[in-house]
């Protein structure tokens, strides 16, 4: 990750906004004395996270069992694709595979002439680093418990079912099995989707409880006979898109504000950081700091301000920096 592009401040822009704050060693983990050099670490570390494929930590000395002989409580995590067994525990695989292996993909990957790969890294963060990260905390804490350690298999295609629970409910319970965008959170409803504005920018609405429903409606003067959207969705969603259309993005903006019906205009990244609610809320206030005075605002993470630091600026860290600091050198 250091070597992509774009470049900020002597490394890539991604790598210093995953990596703001941590410390750094590097070792060939594949020569002969990496593992008693290691020690030291291994025997005060309580987690140990790899994301190798199965298999590769024990080949290195590294695995459960040799970890656990020298820490006998240690807390250890393997994050993969697939998991540690079933016939696919040894494919190679990126966040589009595991969301498409997984169904998540078919849900919403839009006209077929033209398939839409989603802007997030679903697998990878909300399938693969929070549910590890919820798995060590109740590791930690029964540990406390009990003193007992832990060995945690993290298969990122298998937590991608919980984000499906309703086309999974709908299969199973009512032989309802969804399609491509024809589910009410897919867009498959009126009063969940996506609808060009007049100068091309595009409204995303989502007015799907009853009062919402009737405040929209009635916020862009949708005739009555179109209003029960259960009779006719398909001319309801129609007439619906003409109204949004007809009008540019700042008119519907301001009808919104005022209507309050789960509408809003959709923002692109860079107004996104400008919009006045996340500044109040200081997301953006944490900084990066680079060579010769550069900052970068550092990326907002999911803790309560409670559980943070004082704000300060801090850097990602060099290859090797700290390998003086664990004896390393």
């Amino acid at each position: 990750m250091r070597t992509y592009e774009p470049r900020w401040s002597g490394t890539s822009v991604n790598f210093a906004m995953l990596n703001r704050g941590k410390r750094n060693i590097a070792i060939d983990l594949k020569a002969p004395d990496a593992c008693e050099r290691l020690r030291p670490l291994l025997e005060q570390a309580d987690v140990i996270v790899e994301q190798f494929r199965p298999g590769v930590m024990d080949c290195l000395g590294l695995g459960y069992q040799h970890v656990r002989a020298i820490k006998p409580d240690i807390i250890y995590c393997a994050i993969t694709g697939y998991g540690q067994h079933g016939p696919k525990r040894d494919v190679a695989g990126h966040d589009l595979n595991y969301i498409g292996d997984a169904g998540l993909l078919a849900l919403s990957r839009g006209p077929d002439q033209a398939p839409v790969v989603p802007p997030a890294l679903i697998a990878d963060i909300a399938a693969g680093s929070y549910p590890a990260v919820m798995n060590i905390l109740l590791a930690l804490r029964e540990r406390d418990r009990s003193g007992k350690p832990a060995y945690l298999d993290i298969a990122m295609a298998d937590n991608l079912f919980p984000f499906m629970y309703w086309a999974i409910g709908n299969g199973l319970g009512a032989g309802q099995w969804p399609g491509n965008g024809d589910a009410m959170v897919t867009g498959g409803s009126p009063r969940y989707r996506i609808y060009p504005t007049r100068d091309g920018q595009f409204l995303a609405a989502a007015p799907i409880e009853p009062k919402f429903w009737a405040a929209f409606c009635e916020a862009i003067g949708l005739d009555d006979s179109l209003r029960d959207d259960r009779l006719d969705p398909a001319r309801t969603t129609q007439q619906v898109a003409q109204r949004i259309a007809s009008e540019s993005a700042d008119h519907w903006r301001r009808v919104f504000a005022a209507a309050d019906c789960c509408c809003s205009i959709v923002q692109d990244v860079r107004q996104a950081l400008d919009d006045p609610q996340f500044r109040a809320r200081g997301l953006f206030d944490r900084t990066i700091a680079g060579a010769e005075g550069a900052r970068l605002s550092a990326l907002p993470v999911p803790l309560d301000p409670s559980m943070r630091t004082q704000d300060e600026a801090l850097s990602s860290p060099a290859l090797g920096a700290d390998n003086a600091r664990y004896g390393l050198s």
